[in-house]
């Protein structure tokens, strides 16, 4: 598929898509006249690279990963879920506040 079929189908931009290729993080082969082609592969490929992200790691780190299956990046990805486990329980806690908020406004308005 061509680059802009899979901005649409991974719900990236071409920019970003570009950028991934220049950090290593995803590949196309090129047509004679220098388009890009991806395999269909390349969508879930995206999709994971855009989790990685939101998870905190840098571009370096998810290029390196599938090279430095090692202990430290076991350490590093440890520490990047625990942090997102922090941050659920922190986002679980604003939630209840507000639903707690939100039941004492109701009774008053009622």
């Amino acid at each position: 598929m061509r680059i802009g079929e899979l901005a649409s189908r991974s719900g990236v931009s071409v920019r970003a898509l570009r950028y991934y290729e220049e950090q290593r993080l995803l590949e196309s082969d090129r047509s004679l006249g220098g388009q890009r082609h991806y395999p269909e592969s390349a969508v879930a490929r995206v999709q994971l690279i855009q989790l990685l992200y939101g998870a905190g790691l840098s571009s370096r780190t998810i290029a390196d990963l599938p090279e430095r299956a090692s202990p430290a990046t076991l350490q590093l990805l440890n520490a990047k879920r625990d942090r997102l486990d922090r941050q659920l329980g922190a986002l679980r806690h604003s939630v209840d506040t507000l639903d707690n908020l939100l039941a004492s406004v109701r009774a008053k308005v009622s």
